[in-house]
């Protein structure tokens, strides 16, 4: 995806995703984080800190996307509903909880956010990770989804 650019219009529906699963402040993705994070023992703070910084590494591939500006014609007529839409349920979600907007509560979910981004930049951005395709093959896929089946249907009746 690096070497073949998007569209602008949809580059930004995946950027604005992208910053609000990340927890950007302003975004429903921070109130939720926010809100998970103060509900925390004592002990869990730090793997949910590594979890926030992998969830910004990992988005940050989509936010550097290559893009391009097309012409207007080149979405779909209701696109920009669509994507006006889903932004406004990110933003108006996140105005129910203004308690969260604190110095320390903004500082912290930019940080981690910019440090994913240079961990992005200066190790992961380089590397590919070859995963074995042969799991996903059907036979593989209809012989697990029938496993769950029967270990669903065992748990219920049991």
């Amino acid at each position: 995806m690096q070497h073949r650019p998007i569209p602008t219009p949809i580059w930004i529906a995946l950027v604005m995703a992208s910053f609000s699963i990340s927890g950007f402040p302003m975004l429903s993705g921070f109130g939720a984080k926010v809100l998970t994070m103060k509900s925390l023992a004592p002990w869990q703070p730090m793997a949910m800190n590594l979890a926030a910084l992998g969830t910004a590494i990992s988005f940050a591939k989509f936010i550097f996307l290559p893009h391009k500006s097309q012409e207007p014609a080149s979405v779909k007529p209701g696109f920009w509903a669509a994507v006006i839409l889903l932004i406004g349920g990110l933003l108006i979600a996140n105005v129910v909880y203004f308690e969260a907007y604190t110095l320390a509560n903004i500082a912290k979910p930019l940080a981690i956010i910019g440090l994913g981004w240079v961990a992005y930049f200066a190790i992961f951005r380089r590397t590919t990770v070859k995963l074995p395709r042969v799991l996903e093959e059907f036979d593989h896929l209809i012989g697990v989804m029938s496993l769950m089946l029967i270990l669903l249907f065992w748990m219920v009746w049991a």
